[in-house]
């Protein structure tokens, strides 16, 4: 289903349609003025990793050293660069350069919409399937540690919690989404909830 709802999907070229990151639902326009003007590009690896036993999302948690979303957890990646083709070559590159996670491992799927985090960047996702029997070599400037997420527990709704958040004066819904120890918040949970909106049977909740 993954692949087939990602199929011909294509990134976005700007960042005028990129989805507040974190934010529940449909929100005040006003939230944009809240957000830089001229963003960076940047893109991030959604990693599924296709165990026997089931799908689950590979995630990372930033290093406390980290300038920005220090200790936080993220998908590996970053700022597009110049030498990178495009948002699929700037995620692969960054994800072996976080995580050692080989490009080999890796078969693209597709893109989810982009969004725009107040730190200054407007992120493209990156889906793609990755086969167990990879080794890890994290970069400590970055990654503090990596841990998994069984997919089914991202798609269970009631997984899911929102709060309110200010942004400036602005009252706004974010999401959280807990898994033991950890608290996928902010861009990441976004990103993870716009996985599970594209999955999403007819008449699911949103």
């Amino acid at each position: 289903m993954i692949e087939e709802r990602l199929r011909d999907t294509v990134p976005a070229v700007d960042s005028l349609h990129a989805l507040p990151a974190g934010l529940a639902g449909v929100v005040d326009p006003q939230w944009r003025q809240h957000f830089p003007a001229s963003p960076a590009a940047a893109a991030v690896l959604v990693p599924i990793v296709d165990h026997q036993e089931g799908l689950t999302v590979l995630l990372t948690r930033r290093s406390s050293n980290m300038r920005t979303h220090a200790g936080q957890v993220s998908f590996p990646g970053g700022r597009i660069e110049a030498i990178d083709a495009g948002p699929l070559a700037a995620a692969l590159r960054e994800t072996e350069e976080e995580i050692g996670l080989g490009r080999e491992h890796v078969t693209f799927a597709g893109y989810l919409p982009p969004h725009l985090v107040v730190t200054g960047f407007w992120v493209t996702p990156v889906v793609g399937f990755v086969q167990p029997g990879f080794e890890l070599k994290l970069d400590p400037r970055e990654v503090a540690g990596t841990f998994e997420v069984p997919l089914e527990h991202i798609l269970d709704f009631t997984n899911h919690r929102s709060r309110e958040r200010l942004i400036g004066e602005l009252a706004v819904q974010v999401y959280d989404i807990p898994f033991g120890e950890h608290n996928i918040w902010g861009a990441t949970a976004g990103i993870l909830i716009a996985l599970y909106r594209l999955l999403l049977p007819a008449g699911s909740p949103t």
